[in-house]
């Protein structure tokens, strides 16, 4: 039997393997209680799940927003999943997800919870072409019931549980202007910022806040996508004499992305010689001193945590030394 410790190396040393760990879970089902279909979030943006506990309703709540809890001495909101998802709990609402990320603590109310599954990105496929509001980002394909990775096994969604908060409270955002970001940076003429991020509410923000920046960009959707635009730029710079520095000034990338992750984008720029001169820089809503030093081991040049402009504005000017 694995030892604590053990469980917690293996689960840190994921994302050096293009590998995570989904929590899946159940939200309910129609009106005739059918179709509950799985739901996932990364294990990483987890911080505890707990039985529900009582929740104290608080007058004046956006909707969906069962009010806050008391535990352990934080004061937390809680949200309730399945309404925001259009779908009703068979059992009630029994499980409560805390999650951290993105600078925020809160929880999720679901009905319940499956288990825990390790996975390798390329099972896991993007959902933004997929009918629905914005709020799953992805699709993972788990083990099929012949033990054959992605083959006629089930499916979970993967949630976009930044896309959900900002729609809760789409006038809580961060503030982009030119104040927040400072005076405009500064790049080779000719040059961009390669960027990858799979929630479209993000790529919203990053661009704004590379255009009150001033800085030209090109946005990519996944790393697998980014990584293949960076060799198709780098092909186009040799053919003009250049090098790809000349044409890309700073790649800046999420972690958690369908196909490929930041962790793997960022080593194999750093291990590719006709790339490895490109600044990386790490923007994602994990945080937290593990994340951190995994950042330092693939060759990342710097870490921001989403999303704060005047933030990602000054380590963008410390990374292309302004």
């Amino acid at each position: 039997m694995k030892s604590v410790q053990q469980e917690v190396d293996e689960r840190s040393n994921l994302t050096g393997t293009n590998k995570f760990e989904l929590l899946l879970f159940r939200l309910g089902g129609d009106d005739q209680g059918e179709h509950n279909e799985l739901f996932g979030i990364n294990v990483f943006k987890i911080r505890e799940i707990v039985a529900m506990p009582a929740i104290t309703a608080v007058a004046g709540s956006p909707a969906h927003v069962l009010g806050v809890v008391n535990l352990r001495g934080q004061i937390i909101q809680v949200l309730d999943l399945p309404a925001i998802a259009g779908v009703k709990p068979k059992t009630g609402l029994n499980i409560m997800l805390v999650t951290e990320f993105a600078r925020t603590t809160q929880a999720f109310a679901v009905e319940s919870v499956e288990e825990i599954v390790r996975l390798d990105w390329s099972q896991v496929m993007s959902a933004e072409k997929s009918a629905g509001s914005g709020m799953v980002t992805s699709i993972a394909r788990l083990e099929g019931e012949d033990g054959a990775n992605g083959h006629g096994g089930r499916l979970a969604q993967v949630l976009d549980v930044e896309t959900i908060l900002r729609n809760l409270n789409p006038d809580s955002g961060p503030e982009i202007s030119q104040q927040a970001v400072g005076a405009r940076i500064q790049i080779k003429p000719g040059s961009v910022v390669l960027t990858a991020d799979d929630s479209v509410v993000a790529r919203a923000l990053i661009e704004q806040g590379l255009d009150a920046m001033g800085l030209p960009y090109v946005m990519t959707k996944s790393g697998k996508e980014a990584w293949d635009q960076l060799n198709s730029i780098a092909n186009a710079a040799e053919a003009e004499g250049k090098t790809v520095s000349d044409k890309v000034a700073l790649v800046l990338t999420d972690l958690e992305m369908p196909e490929m992750d930041g962790f793997t984008l960022t080593r194999n720029i750093k291990k590719s010689a006709r790339l490895a001169n490109i600044p990386v820089v790490i923007h994602s809503s994990l945080s937290g001193t593990t994340n951190e030093e995994h950042v330092k081991n693939v060759g990342a040049d710097a870490y921001v945590a989403k999303f704060s402009a005047e933030d990602l504005s000054n380590t963008l000017r410390r990374v292309l030394k302004q």
